[in-house]
């Protein structure tokens, strides 16, 4: 798993957020279109793509994208 392979799969769950606004530094949970829905499609994105489950709480404790990309790469 790659990391700008991550980036550009979780850039694909906003529909309104340019995808070059998101990068492995962005705190996501600062974004204006990240909500729960939008985390429910990272969750479904995650299972489908790459196979593991991660849960919302996991979700909130990350802060950035590349926080994330190293849950999902721990699991």
């Amino acid at each position: 798993m790659e990391l700008k392979e991550f980036i550009e799969n979780f850039a694909e769950q906003f529909d309104d957020t340019e995808s070059s606004e998101i990068q492995a530094n962005t705190e996501f949970h600062e974004l204006d279109e990240w909500g729960s829905l939008t985390g429910m499609g990272v969750i479904a994105m995650v299972k489908t793509t790459y196979g593991k489950t991660i849960t919302g709480k996991e979700i909130r404790e990350c802060v950035t994208v590349e926080d994330l990309f190293k849950l999902v790469e721990s699991k």
